[in-house]
């Protein structure tokens, strides 16, 4: 692979994640109209906010059958503009049925998407031998907030979802295709010859891997827990006004835009496992201030903590999956991706629950302890994974050095 080629591989794919924020933030942030536009009761919503997550578990999974045949490349190339139509058929749809087909072909394609994607990263940062992954995901933050953005200007103007959709869908669909072309794998000829061309080589033990796994769901309850409840628990615990409400979620997208832009930094200067440890104790203390809160103020700078803190974990943890099966990075990136979800699924509803029996205060307490697990496995996101990869020393270690 040429230099020239692994340049081009990069900028491609970081407009990949880009496109992919704006795509999910243009959903998320507009449920309440999409509930409004089809008629969803209070009672069924969360049933259809579920079932994205679900098929996109289950699109990754199925990501890890196709690319022991075709290339990850291939799959991103296709399942990019699945994402983009689908979003533009929640807009245009009237049914209930509408929108049901709608979310379900964009949660199959956002698991093949995620999935995807990581896969380049975690090749193409193998292929550059220096820590890039938080580069990738600062891309999907930026786009994470230009899709919020948007979703506001849509709300602001009272227009339409498929008015407010389509503008973007015309923008970003031949944009992703254009790009498309100069997606690599970053691969040389002895590595694609090793996996057989389809990233399936090498044995993959999901116990090894379930370290890694733990740590994607303990960071993905943090992240749901701040993406759902800020806003309620700094009106409704805290007592501030209801615009000041919505300032907590805009400020953790921020923080971790630039937190992810500076973390590749830190990796190669400090290394993987001390930039996973501090992110995790900045993030456990983040909650503990958001508990502890005396009000709003104190509160979001909680919330300012934990985005500085979470955002680094999860591109590590993909990367350290890398590292652990050099030879089968792609499965491993693929069942790993799957844990995305789960702590999707269960950040929301365990923080609600315990906020209903207990206290939302002491709710936020649960996430700050998942999150100090992450310090138990640190050793896993090392440069030398083989006491948690059994026999993989083959993996490369300049990509933290």
């Amino acid at each position: 692979m040429t230099e020239a080629g692994l340049r081009y591989g990069r900028a491609s794919l970081g407009l990949s994640f880009g496109v992919q924020g704006v795509a999910f933030a243009l959903l998320v942030t507009r449920i309440p109209a999409i509930q409004d536009q089809y008629g969803i009761s209070d009672g069924l919503l969360p049933a259809f906010l579920a079932a994205v997550p679900i098929l996109a578990g289950a699109g990754s999974v199925a990501t890890e059958k196709v690319v022991a045949r075709v290339r990850p490349g291939v799959v991103l190339r296709w399942a990019q503009p699945l994402v983009l139509l689908a979003l533009l058929g929640v807009g245009a749809g009237r049914e209930m049925w509408h929108v049901a087909v709608a979310l379900g072909v964009f949660g199959l394609a956002v698991g093949a998407l995620d999935a995807s994607m990581n896969m380049l990263g975690v090749s193409l940062q193998r292929a550059y031998g220096r820590s890039i992954m938080l580069g990738f995901h600062a891309a999907y933050s930026l786009g994470g907030i230009a899709g919020a953005s948007l979703a506001w200007v849509g709300a602001r103007w009272d227009l339409s979802l498929f008015v407010s959709y389509l503008p973007v869908v015309v923008v970003l669909l031949p944009a992703a295709l254009a790009g498309s072309r100069w997606y690599t794998e970053g691969k040389g000829p002895e590595e694609e010859a090793r996996s057989g061309g389809g990233g399936a080589g090498g044995g993959l033990s999901f116990k090894l891997l379930l370290p890694l796994c733990l740590v994607m769901t303990f960071a993905y309850i943090g992240d749901s827990t701040v993406s759902n409840w800020s806003a309620k628990y700094l009106q409704d615990v805290l007592g501030s006004s209801e615009q000041l409400a919505t300032v907590p979620y805009n400020v953790y997208m921020v923080t971790t835009l630039l937190g992810r832009a500076v973390g590749d930094l830190g990796v190669r200067r400090f290394g993987a496992v001390a930039v996973v440890r501090g992110g995790s104790l900045l993030a456990a203390g983040g909650f503990a201030v958001v508990a502890l809160a005396p009000g709003a103020w104190v509160g979001m700078l909680g919330f300012t903590m934990l985005g500085f803190g979470l955002c680094v974990i999860v591109p590590q943890t993909f990367a350290a999956a890398g590292r652990m099966f050099p030879e089968n990075s792609d499965a491993a990136v693929a069942r790993l991706n799957i844990f995305n979800y789960v702590g999707f699924l269960i950040g929301s509803p365990l923080v609600g629950a315990l906020g209903d029996a207990w206290s939302y205060r002491g709710a936020m307490l649960v996430p700050m302890g998942l999150v100090l697990v992450t310090l138990v496995y640190a050793r896993a996101f090392g440069p030398d994974p083989a006491r948690y990869g059994g026999g993989h020393e083959r993996a490369r270690t300049a990509d933290v050095g």
